[in-house]
């Protein structure tokens, strides 16, 4: 009881004690980049590193699909369609090619040219690019 005594002589001392706001210490801090900004960012760079299983990389060889510069930026344009509209599993159309691709991982599954059966599976949307 004498300790509380020697720290506070009121109640009207003490509450207004506890009541003061504390002054901030902290600096302010630098503002970085905002949310949407890192997030349109990451999107471009997942898109633009667009990959190729192995089992892919077989079946162009195998099918003698030759991608020119423009088809591989329209197939990666696909590929960000489709990722924008929530397509995990997507088949994406250039020209005569077909491709499944997973874009949340960014790889593209199989390809298939148009003189092939074309019967797709296990997508959950199609992008004609």
């Amino acid at each position: 009881m004498d300790q509380i005594k020697n720290h506070f002589t009121s109640i009207e001392q003490m509450t207004s004690q506890l009541l003061q706001p504390k002054a901030s210490k902290a600096e302010p801090r630098e503002q970085g980049p905002s949310f949407e900004e890192v997030l349109h960012s990451k999107k471009e760079q997942s898109v633009s590193e667009l990959k190729f299983s192995k089992h892919a990389n077989e079946r162009i060889q195998n099918r003698n699909i030759d991608l020119s510069t423009e088809q591989v930026k329209r197939l990666e344009s696909g590929v960000a369609k489709a990722l924008e509209k929530g397509i995990s599993e997507s088949l994406v159309m250039v020209d005569n090619y077909a491709f499944i691709v997973n874009t949340r991982n960014n790889v593209v599954v199989t390809a298939v040219t148009g003189n092939e059966d074309r019967v797709f599976t296990n997508i959950d949307g199609a992008v004609i690019s």
